[in-house]
């Protein structure tokens, strides 16, 4: 072969390289041109009903509200909602919107959750097979599942999700789900999101030894004392504790803050991120 035909090969990947590289460019643009238009659509007087009964709405101020009322209007026109027999009404999809959006309230992130698809929705808790293996020996038995996540897609039993929503408590399984989906955007869920560089050691020394901690405590199954707060489950694995205390944070900072300080403060450092640097600067 001579020089002629790797010439001709060169320019033919110069050339489909170029093509790509600018379908990516308007698509990109394009995608961007979508989400502030979406962002600068009026938001509903029936949308700000439904959330006026919503405790943790009552918490934010004007400007947070008017900052979460545009992520809401991305989130429910990208994200395809699904309703498991069940009709989805608007009050679903906005208290989900709501809760999931709150996780992002300060955050550098133009739109809510970039790679989660679907959002599906049960009437009441979901009855899910589980299979284990102890020592090679298989069994099978049966749970509740409130909700699950993947790095795509979101399951929600609509039931327990409005209980939490309308009353504030330790619990809230919006808030759980959203944080496991915010724990994926980095790729994994290990209970540490994505975070500054300078921000790693710090998260990780303090996370990590509250879990081994509470770890210690569940083997012990005697005195919980304050980690009764975060509970049980939380004992799972890290990104599990990481959903968990993301709820406590958000449900009952002052009880998070009172017994758990360095824990709530790296919380607060995180969830507030955005906030901090502009005060910072």
């Amino acid at each position: 072969m001579d020089a002629t035909y790797y010439t001709s090969l060169l320019r033919l990947f110069l050339l489909l390289g170029g093509v790509a590289f600018v379908l990516f460019t308007l698509f990109f643009f394009y995608k961007r041109r979508r989400i502030q238009k979406l962002a600068s659509l009026p938001f509903p007087k029936e949308y700000e009903a439904i959330l006026q009964r919503v405790p943790l709405y009552q918490k934010l101020s004007t400007q947070e509200r008017e900052r979460i009322h545009h992520s809401i209007m991305i989130f429910i026109n990208t994200k395809n909602f699904i309703g498991v027999e069940m009709e989805l009404r608007n009050e679903i999809k906005i208290i989900v919107a709501f809760h999931a959006c709150l996780l992002l309230l300060h955050l550098d992130i133009s739109e809510c959750y970039e790679n989660l698809a679907n959002i599906l929705i049960y009437p009441n808790t979901v009855i899910a097979n589980h299979v284990s293996n102890n020592g090679g020996i298989y069994t099978k038995g049966e749970f509740l599942l409130e909700g699950q996540s993947s790095s795509d897609t979101v399951v929600l039993s609509w039931s327990d999700a409005k209980k939490d929503a309308y009353h504030l408590h330790n619990n809230n399984v919006i808030i759980h789900e959203f944080a496991h989906e915010l724990d994926f955007l980095d790729g994994v869920a290990d209970g540490t999101p994505p975070l500054p560089y300078s921000k790693y050691h710090e998260w990780a020394q303090v996370l990590s030894h509250e879990f081994n901690k509470l770890q210690k405590v569940r083997l012990k199954n005697r005195d919980w004392g304050k980690y009764k707060l975060i509970g049980e489950y939380a004992a799972t694995n890290e990104a599990e504790f990481f959903a968990v205390v993301s709820e406590r944070y958000f449900e009952n900072p002052e009880g998070l803050k009172k017994h758990f300080r360095e824990l709530y403060d790296e919380l607060e450092d995180f969830y507030k991120a955005h906030q901090h640097t502009n005060t910072r600067s």
